[in-house]
């Protein structure tokens, strides 16, 4: 059985994980330029990579489930709320996981968008879905792809604050 929307989920679970190689990539390759790995380097590439795979994981569990032969109303309950629990955590805590790491919260739009904006969007998609309100599986497909842009957007951000840095200035946290 084809869960609704699975062709959709396959092409974002196939552009998250090409979104999380070509965001690593770029960070590896910043040392070409003379320049080292900065801890924010190091933790924007951590910080992308586990969001990436919650996401596609997000993508790839209602086919999976449906596998199972489970009734459609319950593939989309279950996903939303095992693909919720460790997105809302991640959400939730990046403001003090970054100052833990960088010693300093998130820039405000980065708050706004990347916590607030999608710890929001989760909320509201797991509470539609577990409700059993009419077009679950788009409400699911929306939330997920609307927390995939967050997680862009924030890319995009920390990048544009890396490429400031100075080439040739050591991050004092790095090692020699």
């Amino acid at each position: 059985m084809e869960v609704k929307g699975a062709t959709l989920l396959y092409a974002l679970a196939a552009l998250m994980i090409t979104f999380a190689g070509f965001s690593t990539l770029l960070l590896t390759l910043r040392p070409a330029t003379g320049a080292r790995l900065s801890l924010l380097d190091r933790y924007l590439a951590k910080t992308v990579m586990t969001y990436i795979f919650v996401l596609t994981a997000g993508a790839l569990l209602p086919p999976l489930i449906a596998l199972y032969d489970v009734q459609e109303g319950w593939i989309w309950r279950g996903s939303s709320l095992v693909f919720a629990l460790p997105m809302l955590f991640l959400q939730i805590t990046y403001p003090l996981r970054r100052r833990k790491v960088l010693g300093k919260g998130p820039p405000p739009a980065i708050f706004a968008v990347f916590v607030v904006f999608g710890s929001v969007t989760t909320l509201l998609t797991v509470g539609y879905v577990l409700g059993g309100l009419p077009h679950s599986p788009a409400a699911y497909i929306t939330g997920l792809t609307i927390d995939f842009f967050t997680v862009v957007f924030g890319f995009v951000n920390a990048l544009d604050i890396i490429m400031q840095q100075p080439a040739g200035v050591p991050d004092p946290a790095s090692p020699p």
